[in-house]
Parts: structure tokens; C-alpha cells; sequence
């Protein structure tokens, strides 16, 4: 039996090998051809240690305290050259992928559907041969290059890869380079290319409850993070706030509410800052956190949206006097 091991590089950049559970995770690596940091192989330098973000392993008993402490190994930290897999496991490299002889993946797929979902929201969906062997955490991003040109944009997924098809949000930029040939030149069957997966905001292995936090676009990750959920469950509650500036931001609610059906744990509310809105809930996304939300300080919190939302929500959670058990988030600007 194998398993895939997701190596997360300080660069940003994400790189999947699969790994036998006889075989250690460094053996993988080499194996097909990345060079993780090592040195000794025999567990006494310390030298290819990381960081196990998720999954199980065996690390055996071959290694000495000096190369890794027993507070290490209950922390979550790995060596390599030890350890060996049990279940598909996500693992922190202290070292860029350049380093580590590897380099971001490319992929060629053409476009399957184009759509303007609002005045502001373009969805995309595209579909190759190649992306059958794309495989990325939800929540992280590619770089897809803008046909006709030499440049690329960054879009997070919003969808996990099926039959080898994969969706993106991306808002429209009036006069913006990707949204002018998707809005007027785009059509099923065209060619794009993209690269990576990228990006050190992803899904997490399920400990507490978690409280999403989305702006305009910024909802595209957390759709795929919500699908990953949906086939795995959680044992804990899950709670998305996904707030915009106008009612005609908002979108994908009827895939909101198909998701909440799916996962029992489940819940979401929107919010429209225009205070001329015509929905039920007005104002921004911290109007809308709950304590309950926040459960004492014990929640893991995603946020995804531009950088004044970002420092709103560090801002309220900062007054509220609660330091979360995790912070992760994304800001991101819209590119012309």
C-alpha cells in the first residue's frame, strides 16, 4: 500500500510523492528525484527534520536524542529518514524547493466552461489529461498564465480535482488582463496553462472547531476546503462568514447550502457592507463573529480576503482578548 506525501517548502511551493509504508520518506523523495535536507540517514544528525502537519507515521526507535527530542516528537516533529507512513501525511520542509532540487509543477488543460456568475465573478473551470496527476491541498493556489501573453495571475482553487477538471473564482478587474480575455475572448477549448500548487494556506488536519472567514473572491478556497470536509467529515463544528460589498457579489450561496447539507457540522451566514443592501444581513464580517465562534480562544480561524478585511479581523479578535489556537490566513489584491 501507498501513500501520498504533500512536502510543503519554505519557498511556497508543494510538491506530492507517493511512499510506500516500508519505505522511509526520505527514500520516497529521492526516489522520484527531490532532495530533501539529508545527511546521515541513520537518525543522529537531525539534519532532514520536519514538521508533520497531518497524518500518521511510524518513527520507530533507530534515532537518537540529540537528532530529535522526545518534546520534538510530541510537537509533531519528524525525522525523514526515520519515519515512515501510515495514512497520506502533509509535511513542512525547512528548506526551498530549489534547494531541494525540485521546482513547481506545469500542467496544460484547455477551458471547459467560462462563466460570468455576477458583474464581479468569473468562474472558470478547466480540463486536461495532464490534471489527472494534479494534486494540491484545498485551499492553496496556481499561477495560470493569460493566453497571448508572458503573464500569469494567481488563483486559488475552488474545487478538488475531479476526472481531471479542476474550478476557479476569480473576480472581474475591469480592464484587467485575465478578466478582459476571459469576459471577451474566452471560449471552451482554449488552451491555458498553469503552475504549481503553491501556497502555505491550506486545510489542516481537524483538531477544533473552525471558523472561516471569506471576502469577495476570497470564498474560492474555502469551497474547496468545504468539499474536502464534506468527504471526510468533522468531528468538529464549522462556521464560514463570507462577506462583500454588494448584493451583487455575492454568489455560489445555492453551493453553500448544498454543502451544509452535506457536512453536519456545517453552518454559514453572508453579509453585504452596503448599507443600502437588500439582504438580510448588512455590515462587515467581525459584525458577524459570535463568541460562540471564537469558543474561548479554542478554534482554528481561516481568512481569505483583501488586506483591509485581514487587518479588521486581526484588529477585532486582538479586542476581543482571545489569541486563537491557530491563525491562518491569505490576503490577496486583485491584479490588472
Amino acid at each position: 500500500m501507498s501513500f501520498q506525501i504533500a512536502l510543503n517548502f519554505e519557498d511556497g511551493v508543494t510538491r506530492f510523492i507517493e511512499a510506500n509504508g516500508q519505505e522511509t520518506v526520505a527514500d520516497a523523495a529521492y526516489r522520484q528525484g527531490i532532495n530533501i535536507p539529508l545527511d546521515c540517514r541513520d537518525g543522529a544528525c537531525g539534519t532532514c527534520k520536519c514538521f508533520a502537519e497531518a497524518g500518521s507515521y511510524e518513527l520507530g526507535d533507530e534515532y537518537i536524542e540529540d537528532a530529535l527530542s522526545e518534546d520534538e516528537v510530541a510537537q509533531g516533529y519528524v525525522l525523514t529518514c526515520q519515519m515512515r507512513a501510515a495514512s497520506d501525511c502533509v509535511l513542512r520542509v525547512p528548506a526551498s524547493s530549489t534547494v531541494c532540487k525540485t521546482q513547481q509543477a506545469s500542467f496544460e488543460a484547455s477551458i471547459s466552461d467560462v462563466r460570468q456568475l455576477s458583474e464581479s465573478t468569473i468562474a472558470l473551470s478547466i480540463k486536461g489529461e495532464s490534471l489527472s496527476s494534479l494534486a494540491f491541498l484545498p485551499g492553496q493556489y496556481v499561477n495560470l498564465n493569460v493566453p497571448g501573453s508572458d503573464q500569469s495571475r494567481a488563483y486559488s482553487f475552488s474545487t478538488l480535482q475531479k476526472d481531471g477538471e479542476v474550478s476557479f473564482l476569480i473576480r472581474n478587474v475591469p480592464g484587467g488582463l485575465m478578466s478582459s480575455f476571459l469576459t471577451g475572448i474566452a471560449k471552451a477549448g482554449d488552451s491555458m496553462t498553469l503552475a504549481g500548487p503553491l501556497g502555505s494556506f491550506y486545510l489542516r488536519q481537524i483538531q477544533r472547531p473552525l471558523l472561516l472567514l471569506a471576502g469577495g473572491t476570497g470564498l474560492a478556497p474555502f469551497t474547496a476546503m468545504l468539499e474536502k470536509i464534506a468527504e471526510q467529515g468533522s468531528p468538529h463544528p464549522v462556521h464560514l462568514i463570507y462577506g462583500v460589498s454588494n448584493d451583487f457579489d455575492l454568489v455560489e450561496l445555492d453551493r453553500l447550502q448544498a454543502l451544509s447539507a452535506r457536512i453536519a457540522n456545517f453552518s454559514f451566514s453572508a453579509c453585504v457592507a452596503n448599507p443600502q443592501s437588500q439582504h438580510p444581513l448588512k455590515g462587515y464580517v467581525t459584525q458577524h463573529i459570535e463568541p460562540c465562534h471564537l469558543n474561548q480562544g479554542d478554534v482554528d480561524v481561516y481568512l481569505c480576503g483583501p488586506p483591509p478585511m485581514v487587518e479588521a479581523v486581526n484588529l477585532y479578535i486582538r479586542e476581543q482578548g482571545i489569541t486563537p489556537a491557530n491563525f491562518y490566513y491569505e490576503k490577496f489584491a486583485a491584479a490588472a
